[in-house]
């Protein structure tokens, strides 16, 4: 699922096309990205781009009758630049939004269809939209404010940080990047960390959100950034399982559950413990490694 900093990269390529420009027609390939009947799309067709914003791992996209289209891409959608009155053709494409410059358009690869268009009228919409979690980078978000917010319940770090009721724009790559940055377990529990393991993940949380969306607003003013993935060859552990941490050259491990994992450097993150993966442990039972060096011995029976 794209996160802030893919979600920033799309708004800073999007400003510099849409800004001004008048949008002209909405049209779906899908009845069921459309998530409200009122206001209807129509109430936007014809009236000229004033803003873009991010709302958690949203893109709102704000006319000057201020009506108000909220994407979500959710795992699997995509937006695209193509010319004016691109075709909506094929299964993957669900919604396109066309201006005279150009036309947005949103893919969703797989047969799930989970992306969606909500379209909200002023501020008050915009709100009800929000998830609520603190802002990483808004002037009043400061390390208590931030330790706050993730003490308020006590879960595990990794939990906390893709809740976008606790942090905005965070999800499984990121969090994975910011922990291993961090030197801290995703299974740590948030009200159990020392003033300087707090420390750390601030830091770290801010730190590396920015250099990405740094980085990826950089590429997205050569060309329209069509290759949002959350699999990076720069990153550090996030998709590395079975590969060597970049930090200390341990081998990277992994948790999986349901249609996500975690991935996470043993040595830098855990004291050399492995955590336990649900699905083999529950295969090996007492026999799963505690360590890294029964994980290798298990491996050469």
């Amino acid at each position: 699922m794209p996160e802030l900093p893919d979600i920033s990269a799309y708004i800073h390529a999007l400003e510099s096309r849409l800004l001004g420009q008048t949008l002209e027609r909405v049209r779906l390939g899908s009845a069921f990205v459309l998530r409200t009947v009122d206001p209807p799309t129509t109430a936007a067709e014809g009236h000229a781009v004033t803003a873009l914003r991010r709302i958690g791992k949203r893109i709102a996209i704000g006319v000057d009758n201020d009506v108000w289209l909220v994407i979500h891409l959710m795992i699997a959608g995509r937006l695209h630049w193509k010319p004016a009155g691109a075709k909506l053709g094929g299964r993957n494409a669900i919604l396109a939004l066309d201006f005279a410059n150009g036309t947005l358009l949103l893919t969703e690869a797989g047969s799930k269809r989970r992306a969606s268009l909500h379209m909200v009228r002023g501020e008050q919409g915009l709100r009800e939209m929000d998830p609520g979690g603190i802002e990483i980078f808004a002037p009043d978000t400061t390390l208590d404010s931030f330790r706050a917010a993730l003490t308020r319940e006590n879960h595990t770090l990794k939990r906390s940080l893709t809740d976008p009721r606790v942090i905005s724009g965070v999800g499984n790559a990121y969090s994975d990047e910011i922990l291993h940055q961090a030197r801290l377990s995703p299974l740590a529990q948030t009200q159990k960390l020392r003033p300087e393991d707090w420390e750390r993940l601030y830091a770290a949380t801010r730190s590396l959100l920015t250099d990405w969306s740094e980085r990826l607003q950089r590429e997205g003013e050569k060309a329209f950034p069509e290759k949002v993935t959350a699999f990076r060859p720069e990153f550090a552990v996030h998709g590395k399982f079975g590969q060597p941490c970049p930090r200390c050259g341990s081998t990277v491990q992994r948790i999986r559950y349901a249609d996500n994992e975690t991935n996470y450097c043993p040595v830098c993150q855990t004291g050399g413990k492995v955590l336990a993966d649900r699905s083999l442990s529950r295969l090996l039972g007492a026999d799963w490694p505690r360590t890294l060096e029964e994980l290798e011995a298990l491996k050469r029976k």
